[in-house]
């Protein structure tokens, strides 16, 4: 069976890379074993699509750090590619912060994103959102920074406040949070192609910065490509692989409901041994079958 065997090539060192380093969202480990069978670089694990997934609700704060944590822990136990995961607001003040830290980054964490919203928070895409003083924020980012027992575990800082205070309240923000020595900028819900220049103008030669694309959101959907010609580092699509997901069980299940039976759709789903090959089923049943004298040649 293949184990995953960590890459040496650090997240930060692959953020040198001229080219945008494009993160699919996942929310479980099997997504991401997908992902790194696809050939994907990096995952980002969603907040929203865990609370999507895990709870079947919307993302406005109901998921805990633990329920995080322990999705974290399953994913990097099974794939070797740098995790980046969505820490939301810390889950409360600087002390929660550091705790969330240590416990990502225990749990395999490569760059943990902390955000700037009020508890309890919401997706950066739905309206009625609220933002901590600029003070408390810088608080929380330099007790993270402080908590993390590797440099090479990335802190990523996210501002909400394009959709409370303004875009050039948000680029302000963005400075006093980078003053703090984190290591990548996350400006959330930029509502424009003059929006997303004028963020890579002020920031893009200094850090690195990340675009978020959500299908159907406030920021125009464009590829890592173009995203990456205009200055940004990182490109995620954090909730596509959750609405995917959904939109296939909704004709699954609606087939189902009505045939009684899954063979209209089998043409378009893996069959028994076509699951067990992706989730390499015979390797593992080889791994234990070696371990059954005692001694693993």
């Amino acid at each position: 069976m293949s184990q995953p065997h960590r890459t040496t090539k650090t997240l930060g060192q692959r953020l040198q890379q001229a080219e945008a380093l494009l993160a699919p969202g996942v929310y479980d480990a099997l997504t991401a074993l997908v992902a790194q069978q696809a050939g994907f670089e990096a995952v980002y694990l969603s907040g929203a699509s865990i609370a999507y997934t895990r709870l079947g609700r919307s993302d406005i704060g109901l998921t805990t750090a633990t329920e995080v944590a322990q999705t974290l822990a399953h994913i990097t136990d099974r794939v070797s590619i740098p995790v980046i995961v969505d820490a939301d607001t810390g889950f409360g003040n600087a002390l929660n912060t550091q705790r969330t830290v240590r416990d990502f980054e225990r749990a395999g964490a490569a760059m943990i994103q902390i955000e700037d919203q009020t508890f309890p928070k919401r997706c950066g895409h739905l309206d009625g959102k609220g933002v901590v003083p600029v003070a408390e924020m810088q608080g929380k980012l330099r007790a993270a920074l402080d908590a993390r027992q590797d440099k090479n575990t990335l802190i990523l800082a996210r501002t909400d406040a394009v959709a409370v205070e303004g875009l050039d309240a948000a680029l302000e923000r963005a400075e006093r949070y980078l003053e703090c020595g984190v290591d990548a900028l996350f400006i959330e819900a930029l509502r424009s192609d003059e929006q997303m220049n004028r963020a890579c103008a002020q920031f893009a030669k200094r850090v690195p910065l990340l675009a978020n694309m959500v299908e159907g959101g406030k920021t125009p959907v464009q590829s890592a490509a173009e995203l990456g010609g205009r200055g940004f580092k990182i490109v995620i699509f954090p909730g596509g692989t959750a609405r995917a997901v959904l939109h296939t069980l909704q004709g699954y299940y609606a087939s189902l409901h009505t045939h009684q039976t899954t063979r209209p759709w089998q043409d378009q789903m893996l069959d028994f041994d076509g699951l067990n090959a992706v989730i390499e089923t015979p390797q593992l049943l080889a791994l234990g079958q070696g371990y059954e004298g005692g001694l693993h040649a």
